[in-house]
Parts: C-alpha cells; sequence; structure tokens
C-alpha cells in the first residue's frame, strides 16, 4: 500500500499528488510501523538514487516526508536517522532548478522546528542566510545570456511606457531587475519563514540585529518579489513576538525583541506600506498587522502611530481590492473605536503624508490620498484640521488638474467636501476651482460629471445665492449648447496636444490587424489611462479630448438633481426645467439616448425635492422623451424609462399619472399601461 500510495505522491498531475498526500495522512493515522518504514526507506531512496530525478518525484517525497515528520518517535534510533537523511537532502534541494521543489525543501525544514524545535534553526542557520546573502544581488556574466537578458530588458521597457519613448538602457534594466525572478532568493526566504513559524514563540531568542539587517536588505531590493517575501518573513517574526496582555510596559521594552527593534521595524513597515506595487503592499500590511498585534497593549502600540498611521489609513481607499479590504480589517481590530482620535491626535504627519502621497508617481496612490483627504474634512474636527486647510487645498489643486481622470474625480469630491466644512478659509481658491468644477461637470466619463455635480451643490451650501447664480449661469449655457452638438461625434478623437486617445484601451480600430495587440504599451489597474506621471494643466492634459456638448448637458441633469434638494434653490431650478426639457428633444446625435437615459434616472429625484404639486406643472414637457426612451433600442434607456414612469407612479399617483398621459397622449397608455408595475393587495 505504502508503493500504491507513493506512486500517487509523485504523479506528474498536482491534483493526484494532492489526493496521495490525503491518502497518506489516513495509512499513517492507522499507526502500521511497517508500512511507515517501507516508506520512509522508499523516500531516501528515490530522493537519493539519481541526480536526474524528475522534480514531480522530487516534490511528492517532500510532500510525504512532512506528514511523516509529525509521528517521528524523536527516541528511536531508526526514526532519528530518518530525521538526520531528509535534512540532509532537504538543504540539498534548498538549490534545485525547481522553484516548486526548493520551496517543498523550505517546508520541510519549517516541520523540523515545529517538531523538534529552534536545535534545527540554530544548526541550519548558517546555510540557509548565507544562501540569502550570497542571492541579494544578480550576477551578471559577461557572456551570451547578459546580452539576452539586455534584450528581454528593453522589450519589457517599450511595453511599460511606449514604443514612442526613448530608450534608455539603465531604465529597461531597472524594469526588468524589478520584475525578473532572483535566483533561489525568495524560495530561501520561504524557508526561513517556514522555519520561523515552525519554531513559533521560541524563536524570539534569534531575533538579533544581524538577522534584521539582512531583512531590511530584502524589504529594500530592487525586486518587487523579494520586498513581498521579505515582508512575509517579518510577518513571521512579529507572531513570535510576546502577546501577554497587561504585562509592564518598562519589562515589556526589555524582554519583547518586536518592541526592543520595534522602531527599525515600524520604519521598514511605513515603507512597505507606502510601496509602488500592491502585491508588496499586501504583504506589507499583514506584517504591520501582526506587528502591532504583537504588542501587548494601545500605549505600546501608540509608541508606532506617527511612521505607521498614515500608511494604514490611506490603503483602506486604495484601489487594489486586496489590499483595501485588508487594510480596514486591520484598521478594526487595531484602532477599534478609537480610530478617528488617533487620526486627530497625530494629523501633522497624517496631512504630511497624504501631501507627499499626492506625488506619487503611482495614479492609484494619488487617488487614495484625495479621498483621505476628503475623509479629514468630513469625519475629523474642524478644530485640528483647520490649521492645514491651506496646505490641503492647495493639493487638492493640483491633484485636479491631474493626467488621471479618477484622480480628478476625487480631487473634485474632496474640494466639494472642503467647502462645505471650511468654506471661509475655501473663499480665496474658488476663483481657480470653478473652472475645474465646470470642466469635470462636462467630462467624457459619468462618474466624473456626477462627482462634480455633487461638489458644486457643496459649493451652492456653503456660498449661498452668490455661488447659485454662478452656477446656474453656467448651467444654462451647457444645457443651451445641445443644438450646436454635431451629428456625428468621434468617439476616438485623437488629443491635439500629444497625439494619444483619451482613453488609449479602448481605442480599438473596428479591424483586427495583430499589430494592435502585440508588444503594445501597458496600462495600470483601475484606470483606462496608462502608466503615467502626475501634473499637467488644466489645457494640457496627456489624456483628454474636448468634451461634448452633450456631456455638458447631461453633467447639468446631475446638476439640477443635486440643486432639487437644496431648499433656497429648488425655485431657480424649476424655472430651468423648459430648458432641460428642449434639451432632449434634439435627437440627431447618438448619444442622445445617453442623456435621455440622465434624465429618466434624476426626473423622480426631482419630482420629490422640488414638491410633487410644483413638479406637475412641467410634468407634460417631459412625456415626450420617457416614452421616446422607453421605446429606445438601448436597454439601459429603456430600463430607465420604464424605472422613472413607476416612480413617477407612486410619487403623482397612478390614477392621477395616468390621467395626465391619456390628456397629452391616449397613444401613450398602453406603453404606460405595459410598464407601470401595480403591486398586489
Amino acid at each position: 500500500m505504502s508503493e500504491q500510495i507513493l506512486n500517487i505522491l509523485c504523479s506528474s498531475k498536482k491534483i493526484e499528488r494532492d489526493g496521495g498526500v490525503v491518502h497518506l495522512h489516513k495509512m499513517l493515522s492507522s499507526n502500521d510501523p511497517e508500512e511507515r518504514i517501507c516508506l520512509e526507506t522508499r523516500i531516501i531512496q528515490m530522493l537519493t538514487d539519481s541526480d536526474d530525478t524528475p522534480w514531480e518525484t522530487k516534490q511528492g517525497c517532500l510532500l510525504g516526508s512532512k506528514e511523516i515528520i509529525q509521528r517521528v518517535d524523536l527516541n528511536n534510533e531508526r526514526e532519528s536517522e530518518f530525521i538526520s537523511k531528509i535534512t540532509d537532502i532537504s538543504r540539498k534541494l534548498l538549490t534545485d532548478i525547481e522553484v516548486r521543489v526548493r520551496l517543498e525543501s523550505g517546508e520541510v525544514f519549517g516541520a523540523l522546528c515545529q517538531k523538534i524545535g529552534p536545535t534545527v534553526y540554530e544548526e541550519e542557520k548558517d546555510f540557509v542566510l548565507n544562501l540569502i546573502l550570497v542571492n541579494l544581488e544578480r550576477q551578471v556574466c559577461v557572456d551570451d545570456s547578459s546580452r539576452i537578458e539586455q534584450i528581454e530588458s528593453e522589450k519589457l521597457f517599450e511595453k511599460l511606457v511606449g514604443n514612442g519613448q526613448r530608450r534608455n538602457s539603465a531604465d529597461a534594466a531597472q524594469i526588468f531587475h524589478d520584475t525578473a525572478g532572483w535566483k533561489n532568493l525568495e524560495t530561501s526566504l520561504k524557508c526561513l519563514q517556514a522555519m520561523v513559524l515552525g519554531c513559533g514563540t521560541s524563536f524570539q531568542p534569534y531575533v538579533n540585529q544581524e538577522l534584521l539587517n539582512l531583512l531590511f536588505r530584502t524589504t529594500m531590493h530592487t525586486n518587487r518579489f523579494v520586498r513581498e517575501t521579505g515582508f512575509y518573513v517579518f510577518s513571521a517574526l512579529v507572531k513570535c513576538g510576546n502577546t501577554e496582555k497587561g504585562k509592564e510596559l518598562d519589562t515589556m521594552c526589555d524582554t519583547n525583541p518586536i518592541f526592543v527593534f520595534g522602531h527599525e521595524f515600524s520604519q521598514h513597515l511605513a515603507l512597505g506600506l507606502a510601496d509602488n506595487w500592491s502585491q508588496v503592499r499586501l504583504a506589507a500590511s499583514d506584517a504591520t498587522r501582526h506587528f502591532l498585534l504583537a504588542l501587548p497593549s494601545s500605549q505600546a502600540r501608540e509608541t508606532f502611530y506617527p511612521q505607521l498611521l498614515p500608511q494604514m489609513c490611506l490603503n483602506r481607499y486604495y484601489i487594489a481590492e486586496g489590499v483595501r479590504i485588508y487594510s480596514q480589517e486591520t484598521w478594526r481590530q487595531v484602532m477599534g473605536s478609537h480610530g478617528r482620535s488617533m487620526v486627530q491626535r497625530y494629523i501633522a504627519p497624517t496631512v504630511t503624508y497624504y501631501t507627499t502621497a499626492t506625488q506619487s508617481d503611482n495614479h492609484a496612490v494619488r487617488e487614495a490620498a484625495c479621498a483621505c483627504i476628503a475623509e479629514l474634512a468630513s469625519k475629523i474636527d474642524q478644530s485640528a484640521v483647520r490649521p492645514f486647510v491651506q496646505v490641503l487645498l492647495d493639493t487638492l489643486l493640483t491633484c485636479f488638474q491631474d493626467d488621471s481622470w479618477p484622480v480628478r474625480d476625487a480631487a473634485c469630491l474632496a474640494c466639494g467636501h472642503f467647502i462645505l466644512c471650511f468654506s471661509e478659509e475655501s473663499t480665496h481658491s474658488m476663483e481657480a476651482l470653478y473652472p475645474l468644477f465646470f470642466a469635470n461637470l462636462g467630462d467624457p466619463i459619468s462618474s466624473v460629471r456626477q462627482g462634480a455635480a455633487a461638489s458644486l451643490g457643496n459649493v451652492v451650501r456653503a456660498y449661498g445665492h452668490p455661488a447659485l447664480q454662478i452656477v446656474l449661469e453656467q448651467a444654462k449655457t451647457y444645457l443651451g449648447a445641445v443644438k450646436d452638438q454635431l451629428a456625428e461625434t468621434d468617439k476616438y478623437t485623437q488629443d491635439s496636444c500629444e497625439g494619444q486617445a483619451r482613453f488609449g484601451v479602448i481605442k480599438r480600430q473596428r479591424d483586427n490587424d495583430m499589430e494592435l495587440h502585440t508588444d503594445q504599451q501597458m496600462y495600470s489597474c483601475g484606470s483606462l489611462a496608462p502608466k503615467m506621471g502626475r501634473g499637467g494643466g488644466c489645457s494640457n492634459h496627456k489624456f483628454n479630448r474636448p468634451s461634448q456638448p452633450w456631456e455638458k448637458a447631461d453633467g447639468c441633469v446631475y446638476l439640477l438633481g443635486e440643486l432639487s434638494s437644496i431648499p433656497e434653490a429648488s425655485k431657480e431650478v424649476l424655472k430651468l426645467l423648459p430648458l432641460l426639457a428642449n434639451a432632449c428633444q434634439y435627437q440627431h446625435y447618438p448619444q442622445h439616448v445617453v442623456l435621455l437615459e440622465t434624465v429618466c434616472k434624476q426626473l423622480p429625484s426631482l419630482a420629490k425635492h422640488l414638491g410633487v404639486r410644483a413638479f406637475k406643472a412641467y410634468l407634460d414637457l417631459f412625456l415626450d422623451p420617457v416614452f421616446r426612451s422607453i421605446e429606445s433600442e438601448n436597454a439601459l434607456t429603456s430600463s430607465a424609462a420604464s424605472q422613472c414612469l413607476n416612480q413617477l407612479s407612486s410619487l403623482i399617483g397612478p390614477n392621477i399619472l395616468r390621467a395626465r398621459v391619456n390628456s397629452y397622449n391616449p397613444r401613450y397608455l398602453d406603453r404606460l399601461d405595459a410598464n407601470i408595475f401595480i403591486a398586489p393587495f
């Protein structure tokens, strides 16, 4: 039976190897000594017979060894011999050519540490740590392989920055080193991680400056995979820290190695939490959570908040979902109900970090920073934020002119929050902000238009009638310009400044030319814009195209919906309804269905906020656009119109709505009846 299980463990198919582990576990649980002796002998034999043993066989034997190690009797001489042999073999396989074999060898060392204790680490640390040390730097040989590496580097560089950019061999090499594999370094770090986890709290005496200096080099390594693995080793180290609750701080400072080296830990964790690669941020977030939770009291944690709290706070808004969700859960576990008070207490380093983050080359970081700045305005005590309002507003003004539309959108929303909360301090910035708000109101991206409408609503709430008049004048201009919309618009208009499309990832020719999909510029996650720098003037955005008149009118529909919820603006909004209805009559351009969809979505909100009685006077103006939308071939427009009728029926009353429709155009009754849902009694 042992031979049969071993054959499954060494199968060429992973699913069978995994199943072999389950069968082996069942066999070892039966406590049949003869079967186990036979299995141990065959594993050692298969791992030592030949140097050309298939990697699947090596990995399968190591998988079996981990199961056996958990059940060995260390007092038994024969089993002690097996432990000695498998240790020697695993040490050799740590430098195997196959990465999966190297990883499994590290797991075997972890199992040995768990079974035997830290003596395994004492015996093997020189070899493992030296293996990490010698692989920290890439050895470049002057031969054909170095030429191949140079060619691969240049290809990768062209994909990342575009073929139109000037090639720089140093930049190309840096990109290659940051993304390519790094010999045995990662797997050696994984081995160290497994050994630390295997030792548990018994590893505390081995956390010394020499070990940490080596790990610090990995967390600052040029290769992102090495940095990621280095932080996971950090996470394993801090898990072995003292977690006794209620221990005196003075005593803890002397006995807990995590606190002894805490400031060095937090310094490198802060860098990892701000890393440009999401995977590294996630690894650093994992290490940070365990680092803070390993400390026995909130007093001990607070020592490190000036370095870690701003980064932890920003990552709650980071665009990568794994980082964002993990950081939000860390915030709940570490801060509890004291998050706001902690941010308020350390507001100065938080503001400093946020403003620095808006200068990052990673647009996702800039977007998250803008969201965090908005949070400061809306959630933190105004007396704490007020000294920094000018700095934050200046920062947002820069972000408002960013190349990336998600950053502009986040900055727009943040400015709206600041104006509402700090209207007096924001007054002098309004001259620069109004043009930016109106530019976003006509942006080609729908969500940006909605954000601009919400922010302009906050402007009116903050400054009242003077601001309302400025906003309404712009709305009249935008709504009236729909008549000038060209019948044929090019969705893929090239930018006049740099010859690039507003959304390059969307721009595709109608044919399927393979050259369009081969060795092309790479794009970053979370944005339709390529990886790009920050900055650029309002009229000099590299990825921008002029707004279409219908887009400006569409933004005004959202704006009217926002203004209708402001009591002092409701009468002025009513006066603009005829102009809005008139804009809906133009059907000469393809995108008119999008404008109709927005109108159908906003009409129920307008009726609710303006008052049903006042709105009914203008209802007939919108019946043609709504029923025309129902017949649209665009499913979204048709669905929005159907929902609009149902909501208006609930607000006005089904009988009243039916009577108004019948009076206006009896031919619409059939379509009204087909789309109104009447709940059963």
